[in-house]
């Protein structure tokens, strides 16, 4: 089998979306399969080929901007248009083809790929853009694409979403991360069950490096005493930082001794804005390598993902890896990764033309797991063995090498 799975360089590829494919690559390494990372809209200045451990590079830069014409769209499908051509001159073994997307392209890419090669065409769902917009609101999502005269919003939303239906509905098939997403894919899509599979990510363990925990709390100068809150993910509104923020200043009125560390990056000022009465007890790390990321999931007391939507939950699935007992919003994808057995959820506020968090409700469960220490160590051993359950390597691999086969 020739797999080429398409990167592009862009946000995406630095948080969730690289995530997966580096986990792809690893878990598919010393298969049957021929790997080709083909990445789209690269900075190199020309087309680039390497190749490394056995798996061939591809880069292909951004397009030169042709004033003749206006609209980015038309661009964007001259772009792709002519991705598929140079394809047709690199691609040298052209049997037993599969093009694996990752970014809703426009809807002629796959239409393109299928009429040039013998192949399948696979994507998969990892956000929906109308999610940043509406969150995990989908009573409100469906209430704005049944209207007859809607506003600039509803009109921005419904063209999102309508260009994310045509686009999945021209590939052989989609792979969706949680049950939540399949269901919107069969309801509001309207896409047929049978081209649709439920994969959910996978991610390597980790080794133990033994490292001693008082080494690690000196090197973050974390007080002795102290309680650890960490959030990990983008300083983004649909990351619902802002609430957490909130529910902090409540939970430090009760446990003095607690800091928050926020590590990622983002809008600084809208975080700092609501920190004001507790900045001393908030860290901003900025983003993070992962090496430098784990150390704190090994140190933190408890780990908070406050998401207003949420298609997966990597950083989640990663304090599971950690035995970090979890608060988490039960949203989306999230909601199926964090069972109650390995964290506490909230439910979310759905308002006519808002998703919000109560953040008293918030500020409890992190003081329930805060004051309670034997309770959060078992959610920790059980989040643990959820991960080994169902989002290992392995697990992914296994399900990912099954589907390609069956295509």
């Amino acid at each position: 089998m020739n797999l080429y799975i398409f990167n592009e360089t862009r946000r995406g590829a630095v948080f969730g979306i690289g995530t997966y494919i580096r986990e792809l690559m690893a878990a598919l390494k010393n298969s049957h399969i021929r790997i080709y990372l083909v990445n789209l809209l690269s900075d190199k200045p020309q087309i680039t080929m390497e190749e490394v451990d056995g798996i061939r590079y591809w880069y292909f830069p951004e397009p030169i901007p042709d004033i003749r014409v206006s609209e980015p769209s038309e661009q964007r499908q001259m772009y792709f248009h002519n991705i598929v051509y140079l394809l047709q001159l690199y691609i040298q073994d052209k049997t037993n083809l599969l093009f694996h997307l990752n970014f809703p392209q426009c809807g002629s890419f796959a239409d393109e790929l299928k009429n040039t090669f013998e192949c399948k065409v696979v994507s998969v769902v990892h956000f929906s853009h109308w999610g940043f917009t509406v969150f995990d609101n989908l009573t409100r999502l469906r209430s704005i694409l049944n209207e007859v005269d809607s506003d600039s919003f509803g009109d921005e939303v419904k063209k999102m979403f309508e260009e994310e239906k045509s686009y999945y509905s021209k590939v052989d098939h989609c792979i969706c991360l949680s049950e939540y997403m399949h269901e919107i894919l069969c309801q509001d899509y309207e896409l047929d069950t049978k081209n649709i599979t439920v994969i959910p990510n996978g991610l390597s363990d980790v080794p133990d490096t033994s490292v001693d925990f008082d080494f690690l709390r000196k090197k973050w100068n974390i007080r002795t005493g102290e309680k650890i809150i960490l959030f990990a993910g983008r300083l983004d509104e649909v990351k619902g930082i802002r609430y957490l923020i909130k529910a902090f200043c409540e939970v430090v009125q009760i446990c003095p001794e607690a800091h928050l560390i926020i590590a990622g990056s983002g809008n600084y000022d809208t975080c700092l804005r609501e920190a004001k009465t507790v900045c001393t007890k908030i860290t901003f790390t900025g983003l993070l390598e992962k090496d430098e990321l784990y150390e704190l999931y090994r140190i933190a007391d408890i780990g908070v993902v406050p998401s207003l939507f949420e298609p997966f939950g990597y950083v989640a699935t990663e304090m599971m890896i950690h035995a970090l007992p979890l608060v988490v919003t039960a949203t989306s994808g999230l909601n199926e990764v964090v069972d109650h057995t390995c964290g506490l959820k909230i439910s979310l506020t759905e308002l006519p033309d808002n998703t919000e968090i109560d953040t008293v409700l918030l500020a409890q469960k992190i003081l329930y797991l805060l004051l309670h220490p034997t309770e959060a160590k078992e959610m920790g051993e059980n989040g643990r063995k959820r991960y080994l359950a169902n989002y290992s390597a392995e697990i992914f691999r296994r399900n990912m090498i099954h589907l390609y086969s069956s295509l």
